[in-house]
């Protein structure tokens, strides 16, 4: 009998979204990601020379698809001539989107600010003959309401001191044979990164590139001590070689929730990162949904990627879509914002997250329900169900709840078709308990009154 009970006991876990939920980390951590941890959704901006949207962003180079020389040739045309700061951050900010990662510079060394470091820049080689990195960034700090990114490339191809330009092609260096070459590079990087963190102080640095050279090699280390001497709150992504303070899978959700404690899935908008004039295989607005949702219930944040023309014109389906979706984060900013993972996948055929209490489980359906929603193993007593963004309270029944049984009974949430949401229909579950749940496999009957 002791055995059986202790068993039973098992069986009823916390709730938590996978087997373990992630340990705290430093107290330091913790603090300087609390705001990454309630943003959701972030906004990506590809913007370059590649904006003229003939070729993907430096890898059109990289792997021969162009000349390195054609490739820069892009340079004249990208004249910045519509760019609206402004209305880039309105946009961003009405999306609903909490923080903004801007392309300071790619892999092909095209800084969108006035370096002094370098000689290739929107001021020195663009037609656009200015800095069109500063205006964004002072509006951003202006309308207020979004967290600052700098996307930054620790690779820089077309540069002669850094040792590696083509896919298929030899290097121009051995780093350990010519390590004062190396070093010149490495210095240049820092130059760069001072440049940014004095101008800018951003909120978020997001590298990319790390995978050519080792954390050593990179002085990965030294990169991000250098960037908290200016801002000791600045978060770093996770491709500086193992430095960073949060994981970045790129063009998929997980399936189940990363170890990381903190994470986020960048996605392109269609199926490239910055803007090209043949891709008009948009997602939809529900699928784009579907992907944001999908990140909270597993603890981790959307950033979406939109890619601007070369004279500063977003497209439209672009518009569209990050309207639709402030449209729904701002209906449901009760479900969104202020939410951690959700429960494990079987419970209920929809997402879930949960409030920071752990008394309110969020239910998301992105279909309309046959009659009803079912939650199974749902020990923690449900006290009030309702829609969220409209407040009307929903019927509901528990079947099979027996007091001398540890298996909880089922519970149904009548849905009637006049409360869904052309998108996604979001119910709050209110419940007399922090959430706790029943994840065994049943039991026989062996006693009953």
């Amino acid at each position: 009998m002791k055995r059986f009970l202790f068993l039973l006991a098992l069986a009823a876990v916390s709730c938590v979204s996978g087997p373990t939920a992630p340990a705290p980390d430093d107290p330091a951590k913790e603090a300087r990601m609390e705001w990454f941890s309630q943003a959701k959704l972030g906004i990506f901006i590809h913007w370059g020379i590649y904006s003229r949207g003939d070729w993907s962003e430096s890898w059109a180079f990289h792997n021969g698809t162009v000349s390195m020389e054609d490739y820069f040739a892009q340079e004249a045309d990208f004249t910045a001539s519509a760019y609206d700061p402004a209305e880039w951050v309105r946009l961003i900010r009405e999306s609903g989107a909490r923080y903004t990662v801007i392309t300071s510079k790619h892999h092909d060394g095209f800084a969108l600010w006035d370096t002094k470091a370098g000689d290739v820049s929107a001021v020195k080689t663009s037609a656009a003959g200015r800095d069109v990195l500063t205006p964004f960034v002072e509006e951003v700090r202006r309308q207020g309401g979004l967290k600052l990114g700098l996307y930054f490339s620790l690779i820089d191809w077309p540069r002669e001191d850094y040792p590696n330009v083509f896919r298929a092609g030899p290097a121009r260096y051995d780093i350990h044979k010519e390590p004062e070459r190396w070093k010149h590079f490495l210095a240049f990087n820092s130059a760069q990164l001072k440049e940014l963190s004095e101008a800018y102080n951003p909120d978020l640095y997001w590298f990319d590139g790390d995978w050519e050279f080792n954390s050593e090699e990179w002085n990965a280390p030294g990169i991000v001590a250098q960037l908290r001497e200016t801002n000791p709150d600045v978060i770093v992504n996770s491709r500086i070689a193992g430095n960073g303070d949060y994981d970045t899978p790129e063009l998929g959700v997980p399936v189940v929730r990363p170890a990381s404690r903190w994470w986020e899935t960048c996605m392109t908008i269609n199926d490239s990162w910055g803007f090209r004039k043949k891709d008009v295989d948009f997602k939809s607005p529900d699928t784009i949904l579907r992907m944001l949702v999908d990140c909270m219930s597993l603890g981790g944040n959307l950033l979406l990627d939109i890619g601007p023309r070369a004279d500063g014109t977003i497209p439209q389906e672009e518009i569209d879509i990050l309207k639709e979706l402030g449209r729904w984060t701002s209906k449901h900013a009760e479900a969104v914002y202020p939410t951690r993972a959700g429960i494990p996948a079987g419970h209920v055929q929809a997402y879930t997250t949960l409030n920071k209490a752990g008394d309110i489980l969020y239910l998301y359906f992105p279909y309309a329900p046959n009659e009803s929603i079912e939650i199974k193993g749902l020990k923690s007593r449900v006290k009030n169900v309702r829609v969220v963004g409209t407040g009307e309270t929903l019927d509901w029944k528990q079947y099979n709840d027996i007091d001398w049984s540890q298996t909880p009974g089922v519970y149904y949430i009548n849905v009637p078709t006049r409360v869904l949401d052309p998108r996604m229909t979001v119910l709050a579950v209110e419940m007399e308990s922090p959430c706790t749940l029943y994840e065994g496999t049943g039991q026989v009957i062996s006693f009953n009154e």
